[in-house]
């Protein structure tokens, strides 16, 4: 490898992990670990550390939480440390200009799209929302732009026809990780040069937020399929039958059902068709299949097992209980 650098890290989220572990593994000094404060979580409000904090400690390593990075004390800081160069993954704060200049290598991101395609806070989800083939990860050098430096070296992948998001969130991690690894190495030996990325196809990947976990039936069953996948584990895509508040967290489009195309067959969008043994819904566009339901208080469990307990043939998604 090369020489070792004084590396600052910076991430949040268990996506972050990864990365860091390589870093130090590659034997890099890293002279601190930069991560959001602690908050309050789980149905407790108990203050909880970010994953990235827990995975540092453990590793012996010093850890900062400024809740910002504006304040002339917190450049200070960062200044102290003396950075080569700064890794960001999913750290969640802006880095002002003043921090963007200290490390004399400059700071690396790890972004999990192919930019330009998908800059911004949620690519994952939006790459399967949108149904592409195909993402991966780009390590770029960053700029005071959203996403928009140039890109020192890509890694591509292909998203599966049934992956979730949580499932492709659990390949992009390691990949970014080795990625990071051979960036640096290259970026300070001046093996791998900045490429200016092009504006033509750029994306913009806004933050999830839980309203848009909310079916809406009329749409095509190949879109709410892609809804129920990207948002598993988080936030869970959901919808209501007879005013409960039912969790979906897996689905699969149908072909047609009994000989007729089961999104035409004269029910509203969130029937439940009268098949035996399975939950098949119509949409506004083809029929879905729903493989795997929580309803409140209980644990997510197979259709199957719901139809045990309830006899849904008539029923309709998305309706309140006087509309059944």
């Amino acid at each position: 490898m090369t020489q070792p650098l004084r590396i600052v890290f910076a991430g949040t989220p268990e996506f972050s992990v990864p990365a860091l572990e390589a870093l130090h593994a590659a034997g890099h000094r890293i002279v601190a670990v930069y991560t959001q404060p602690d908050r309050p979580a789980g149905r407790g409000r108990g203050v909880a550390q970010s994953p990235v904090k827990q995975r540092a400690l453990e590793l012996g390593l010093a850890v900062e939480q400024p809740p910002t990075l504006k304040s002339p004390a917190a450049q200070a800081t960062f200044a102290a440390h003396a950075p080569d160069v700064m890794v960001v993954v999913a750290y969640g704060l802006i880095l002002p200009q003043a921090v963007l200049d200290v490390p004399r290598l400059g700071c690396l991101n790890i972004h999990a799209s192919l930019l330009p395609r998908w800059r911004g806070a949620a690519p994952i989800q939006r790459a399967i929302l949108a149904g592409d083939e195909r993402t991966g990860i780009s390590i770029m050098l960053m700029d005071a732009g959203l996403d928009t430096g140039p890109e020192l070296l890509r890694r591509e992948l292909g998203i599966g026809p049934r992956e979730t998001g949580g499932e492709l969130h659990d390949r992009l991690a390691p990949l970014g990780a080795e990625a990071i690894v051979e960036a640096v190495a290259g970026w300070a030996s001046g093996r791998l040069q900045p490429r200016p990325q092009s504006e033509s196809g750029a994306t913009y990947a806004a933050k999830i937020s839980k309203h848009e976990a909310r079916i809406d039936w009329i749409r095509p069953a190949v879109e709410i399929d892609r809804q129920v996948r990207a948002f598993n584990p988080w936030p869970v895509a959901e919808t209501v039958l007879g005013g409960e508040q039912v969790r979906v967290w897996a689905t699969t489009p149908v072909s047609p059902v009994g000989g007729a195309d089961a999104g035409s067959t004269g029910g509203m969008p969130g029937t439940i068709l009268d098949v035996p043994g399975r939950i098949v819904v119509t949409t506004g566009d083809g029929a879905l299949e729903l493989l795997q339901l929580q309803f409140p208080g209980r644990k997510p469990i197979p259709a199957r097992d719901v139809l045990n307990s309830r006899d849904l043939r008539g029923a309709r998604f998305g309706a309140t209980a006087d509309e059944q």
